[in-house]
């Protein structure tokens, strides 16, 4: 019964977000609820578990993405170079790219502009606010490499299609 409620779960979380993803490769999961900003295209097997996409940048997401919950995508900002005090009416917008076979921990906060290359692992907690390089692991606020994933065994189990 605990399975049908959970699958009851994942489709009307699902449904709540369809109307606002701009392209799909397949069905998203999404476990918990999910907000995306109109401008959002996801990839094959993308794995949701409470997510906020918030602004007017384009936010593209590769196959076999995985995140935690609490994740939190910025692609707008204020404008305090316009004219007005503290800030104008004016967004800044940059676009977010997120390559495949991506993990994103738990309250995870990526700001626009950003690229999280290939196999590259954010640990919770972390902000985001420069480009990561494939398969590396980086963690902090900003966050930083602190690891590599293992380039040989990644390229085995990718070569071998065993995604999660």
């Amino acid at each position: 019964m605990k399975k049908i409620f959970q699958k009851i779960r994942q489709l009307v979380n699902y449904l709540l977000a369809r109307h606002t993803i701009k392209g799909m490769g397949d069905r998203p999961t999404i476990n918990h609820r999910s907000k995306f900003n109109g401008k959002t295209y996801l990839g094959k097997n993308t794995h949701f578990n409470g997510c906020r996409i918030k602004g007017n940048g384009e936010v593209h997401i590769g196959s076999n993405f995985h995140s935690g919950g609490d994740l939190l995508i910025l692609t707008s900002f204020h404008n305090y170079s316009g004219n007005a005090l503290p800030y104008d009416n004016t967004t800044i917008d940059k676009n977010i790219y997120i390559d495949d076979n991506v993990w994103v921990g738990e309250r995870v906060i990526i700001l626009g502009g950003v690229t999280i290359g290939e196999g590259a692992i954010v640990q919770a907690g972390s902000v985001v606010v420069s480009d990561v390089e494939p398969l590396s692991i980086v963690g902090g606020h900003p966050a930083k490499k602190f690891s590599s994933r293992d380039a040989e065994h990644y390229h085995e189990v990718k070569s071998q299609c065993l995604f999660h």
